[in-house]
């Protein structure tokens, strides 16, 4: 699946349904309760699935609850979106649990996650041929401080998410590489990234353009992490490269560009997408521009009327 382009499900209109899962780690209920107000604000029905509170050590729950949860998500035909309350760890963990079969007969949907749930964007490209919005998740500090959602961020994923609109390009502040690329989207954590290598879901930067951020890793764990994605190919024939944000991370890039720039393609830095705040939202396995005379992303929908 992953050698022909994703299905980019149909986006939203007010009124939809979507249900709010927990595949990775331990909600916060008062951020929960602030998130599910900011999605209910923009015009969706949001429901929250039975064990999204659980709670056992770093994770939201039993793998089994958790995938169950995700699953029954996803199979039910009034949901028209499955949205990850938080990340953490645990995602890597339901990947065999899932049931892609039955997954596979449900309408493609929109999954909106970030940080762990890499591994679900990349499972569900592999597994069931769709792409997903990679973007702010209601149980985090973008959308759940006290003082209310960050507005730039909060209108990027509403433009994101919702038919009719259309995201603004995001721009970073750095050109690595000057040119011009255009192609599908793939990547996110790099820590979640270099995690797959090794399994079905590890990224094929073949034909793609790759976004990469992470938080909180030393800059020499970057370098290992990078080295480990070039050594198992994962970014051989890429189309071009977006760095999102390091947050924590000390100054990474002169390890991103020791990496990265003899790869030869274009490249953007300080794109605000994975971490921190503004948080944008990028749309997975659909096609996008890197333009460095703008140094800037866009995410391109070619005929939202098709999309299912």
């Amino acid at each position: 699946m992953r050698d022909r382009r994703l299905w980019v499900p149909g986006r939203l209109h007010p009124g939809d349904r979507v249900a709010v899962v927990a595949p990775s780690g331990p909600v916060d209920p008062v951020r929960l309760a602030r998130g599910r107000q900011v999605l209910t604000e923009i015009g969706l029905d949001v429901v929250v699935m039975p064990r999204v509170l659980n709670r056992r050590g770093y994770l939201a729950g039993s793998d089994a609850g958790r995938a169950a949860d995700l699953q029954e998500a996803w199979c039910d035909p009034s949901v028209r979106a499955v949205i990850c309350a938080r990340g953490g760890y645990g995602a890597t963990r339901l990947l065999d649990l899932l049931d892609w079969a039955v997954m596979g007969t449900a309408r493609p949907k929109i999954l909106l996650g970030s940080s762990d749930i890499t591994a679900l964007h990349q499972a569900f490209a592999v597994r069931l041929g769709v792409a997903g919005c990679f973007g702010p998740m209601p149980a985090c500090a973008t959308l759940s401080d006290p003082e209310g959602p960050e507005p730039s961020s909060l209108a990027h994923l509403r433009a994101s998410l919702f038919e009719g609109d259309m995201p603004d390009p995001v721009a970073g502040d750095q050109v690595i590489v000057p040119g011009h690329a255009e192609g599908p989207l793939t990547g996110g954590n790099l820590s979640l990234l270099a995690a797959l290598c090794g399994t079905p879901y590890a990224m094929r930067g073949q034909g793609h353009i790759v976004l990469l951020e992470d938080i909180g890793e030393d800059p020499y764990r970057v370098d290992r992490m990078l080295t480990q994605l070039i050594s198992a190919g994962c970014l051989t024939g890429a189309l071009g490269i977006v760095l999102g944000s390091w947050v924590g991370c000390g100054d990474p890039m002169p390890a991103l560009v020791d990496r990265l720039a003899p790869l030869g393609v274009p490249m953007i830095a300080g794109v605000p997408i994975g971490h921190g705040t503004p948080q944008f939202t990028a749309w997975m396995g659909a096609d996008a521009v890197i333009d460095t005379e703008s140094c800037s992303l866009t995410c391109l929908f070619r005929d939202p009327a098709a999309a299912l």
